[in-house]
């Protein structure tokens, strides 16, 4: 308890500097959720966009409906493979009236005794991760009974690629703006410090531990982390929830093409790791200020 409340103290006796700080971490977390929403959110539509993307697998003409269910048990057994769905020669063809033809009935009935797609039977394979695309392409190229295997290689390159890019830029983000954290606190921390050098060296000439000098200050940073976590992350709580339903409301037209995440799937995540964030940036800032600082 004492070392708890010497940690507030420092707060305290630094307004200036414990403000600056927990603004600036504020700023940080703020900025790292923001972020952090987005790109749960990009990944979100990105799936869904490479949930469209399939491998359709033909077969021989003279494959039997035995080998058929006895091939797509093979393939669904690959760690690639999300699901798989067989499509008939018959079903084929009345996607084929309805996309083309508008339903037409007598169309349907004109080419229902003699189906030009007799040989479409076809396997429409959904993939866990797109980017396993062509390697579970080649592996069904190579089995018995398939004819043609077509895969979408532009479209898997580019949502790939998309994916990478995101995460690369969020990272190098979220690193610059940890690292003007440390800094911030390290300088707060240090303040403390030189503030009470005085009371250090006569705690250590009766016997002191060192836990117990260093204790206050890593209760500070770690304090000046937690507090600078918790306002931006109940900021954008509530900033989320409006932005959502504004575009929901303002935009309708925008409902088929961007789909959020709910406010609930967001912050399951984000609250434990932008707290634990905000306290590890405070305790890591802590230390180094100590160990250059501090000699106990």
């Amino acid at each position: 308890m004492y070392i708890l409340g010497q940690g507030i103290k420092n707060i305290w006796r630094n307004k200036l500097f414990s403000l600056a700080s927990i603004a600036t971490m504020s700023a940080c977390i703020f900025l790292f959720g923001l972020i952090f929403s987005l790109v749960l959110n990009f990944q979100e539509m990105v799936h869904e966009a490479e949930s469209g993307v399939t491998i359709t697998v033909f077969f021989d003409e003279d494959i039997t409906e035995e080998e058929i269910k006895a091939l797509g048990e093979t393939i669904s057994q690959r760690a690639e493979v999300e699901k798989i769905e067989y499509i008939s020669a018959e079903e084929a063809l009345e996607q084929y009236i309805e996309e083309y033809m508008n339903g037409s009935e007598e169309a349907a009935a004109g080419l229902a005794e003699d189906n030009p797609l007799a040989d479409s039977a076809n396997f429409e394979i959904y993939l866990n991760d797109i980017a396993m695309q062509s390697t579970l392409a080649s592996y069904i190229e190579g089995l018995d009974g398939v004819r043609q295997v077509n895969q979408s290689v532009v479209a898997a390159n580019i949502l790939s690629d998309f994916n990478k890019l995101v995460g690369y830029v969020s990272a190098v983000i979220i690193i610059i703006l940890i690292g003007v954290a440390v800094f911030l606190i390290n300088n707060t921390v240090a303040i403390g410090i030189t503030v009470r050098r005085e009371e250090i060296a006569i705690m250590k000439l009766i016997g002191a531990t060192d836990i117990f000098i260093r204790g206050p200050f890593m209760i500070e940073g770690m304090l000046i982390g937690l507090i600078g976590s918790v306002i931006p992350l109940t900021i954008l709580y509530f900033l989320y929830v409006k932005i959502v339903a504004y575009i929901g409301n303002t935009f309708q037209f925008l409902a088929d093409i961007l789909s959020f995440l709910s406010v609930g799937r967001v912050f399951v995540v984000l609250v434990p790791v932008g707290l634990l964030l905000g306290v590890g940036i405070g305790f890591i800032g802590s230390v180094l200020t100590m160990r250059k600082h501090l000699d106990v």
